[in-house]
């Protein structure tokens, strides 16, 4: 399953990761908070950058991560990052 990297403007709470599907979520130091995880599907991503527009959270950047490599999958179960 592709896993994505969407940035988006200001500093969401945690708890938002349900509402994200169960996708993690950090704030970072520059005042952007970052989403990632797997998505199942394009359809899956659109819903979620729907979601986004939906809830006036401007988007900084979405970005497909590469794949991990089966030493990283076994290190780092799906959906736990590294």
């Amino acid at each position: 399953m592709p896993q994505y990297e969407i940035r988006v403007a200001g500093h969401l709470a945690s708890r938002w990761s349900a509402w994200f599907d169960g996708l993690t979520i950090a704030t970072d130091d520059d005042g952007t908070t970052v989403i990632r995880g797997p998505v199942v599907d394009q359809a899956a991503l659109h819903g979620l950058i729907q979601k986004l527009r939906d809830a006036g959270i401007p988007l900084v950047s979405l970005t497909q991560l590469p794949p991990r490599t089966p030493i990283e999958q076994r290190a780092h179960p799906e959906g736990e990052q590294p």
